[in-house]
């Protein structure tokens, strides 16, 4: 294992680590408050890793990220999570709801998001058809700022993440629930989409799965040209 490969897993571990015992001080403060939003809250953890886990845009761009490099990998999670979390924060104002309707602004952003697809899924399929090569994995800050806004973008630029996030509140969480829980909603909703999507950006670099990648990169890149451009051609058309 190289030096880099090495100082990426540590980072890995230390993040999870720290996920880890942030997600232990949360629930520990909510049980020394009160006990009555407990299974609310363990039940909107557990459908927002069942939402995380389902194959979609988010899915696809951090794992074909992560196959060319770790580092990139894991600064789209980031970008995927920091989109979750900004999801959830207009959830709890309303304004997610609020913007389903103005037509004309959903619309937009539902087509901004199929286009980037589209464009995305068009772009592996060409890059398929080009001569193989050995991965190589870049590491440079802006390569890393370029990543993190490309998950963000993906996430971001689907309005229905709106619409999950304003019915899973007001699903789960009960009508007058005070404001902390509303924060430890929020808390939630980063932990559980960060710490998926790094161990999914940490799985598919994995230095075994890279390995296989680089045999078969042409049919792995047209199956994932050929999921973007169906998800991107899916948003586009349903409403």
């Amino acid at each position: 294992m190289s030096t880099e490969e090495g100082t990426d897993d540590a980072v890995t571990s230390g993040f999870l680590v720290l996920s880890f015992y942030l997600s232990r001080f949360v629930i520990a403060n909510i049980y020394g408050i009160t006990m009555n939003y407990i299974p609310q809250l363990f039940t909107l953890a557990g459908v927002m890793l069942l939402a995380c886990m389902s194959p979609g845009p988010d899915f696809f761009a951090v794992s074909s990220n992560a196959l060319s490099s770790r580092r990139a990998g894991i600064f789209v999670a980031l970008g995927v999570a920091t989109g979750c979390v900004i999801w959830a924060l207009l959830a709890v104002f309303g304004l997610g709801i609020l913007l389903t309707k103005f037509g004309l602004l959903y619309a937009g952003i539902r087509f901004l998001g199929a286009a980037y697809l589209l464009f995305w899924g068009s772009k592996m399929l060409l890059s398929a058809r080009r001569p193989k090569a050995s991965l190589k994995v870049s590491c440079s800050t802006e390569n890393h700022k370029g990543s993190f806004r490309r998950g963000f973008f993906v996430n971001m630029s689907n309005p229905k993440a709106a619409v999950f996030f304003g019915s899973l509140f007001v699903t789960i969480l009960p009508m007058g629930a005070p404001m902390w829980v509303h924060a430890v909603t929020i808390a939630i909703v980063g932990i559980v989409s960060s710490c998926w999507f790094v161990i999914l950006a940490w799985m598919f670099s994995a230095v075994r799965v890279r390995t296989i990648y680089d045999h078969i990169r042409r049919p792995i890149d047209v199956l994932m040209g050929a999921a973007l451009i169906g998800l991107g051609a899916k948003l586009a058309v349903d409403r």
